[in-house]
């Protein structure tokens, strides 16, 4: 996108009401069915879902003030799911790397994770059933 016209295009917006604007996001979409060069950016499901309650609460005739409110919750919920996401992601690569420090310092095998075959450094080779135990003589 031209970065000219777009910042041009947002000095107009800034002065219109939130009325107008859904007016103007509704002629956008428009013109996106019909004329789109390419696809639109691939948006993540927090956004999906607030599009979805955004487009419903225009739907249901509500004033586009109370829509803004309601989408800014929202928005503000999703912010807080994205940095719970990006913690518990996080957390989850700290454990594997601590995992993986504790097998190399003793020697173990490295985890494998769940539903994994089992490597040939677990001592038997994939696919061989286990020896059975020993009797005395």
């Amino acid at each position: 996108m031209n970065p000219y016209v777009r910042d041009r295009i947002n000095r107009k917006l800034e002065t219109l009401s939130d009325e107008r604007l859904y007016q103007i996001l509704d002629y956008v979409e428009f013109l996106e069915s019909k004329y789109a060069e390419k696809p639109a950016p691939v948006t993540n499901v927090f956004q999906k879902f607030t599009d979805g309650v955004e487009d419903t609460l225009r739907a249901g005739g509500l004033a586009a003030g109370t829509v803004v409110e309601a989408v800014g919750f929202l928005n503000k919920a999703m912010g807080v799911l994205n940095n719970v996401a990006q913690t518990t992601k996080t957390v989850a690569t700290d454990v594997v790397s601590t995992a993986k420090t504790v097998a190399d310092q003793i020697g173990a095998p490295p985890p494998t994770p769940p539903g994994a075959p089992p490597t040939a450094a677990s001592g038997t080779p994939p696919g061989t059933p286990p020896s059975p135990p020993a009797t005395p003589a």
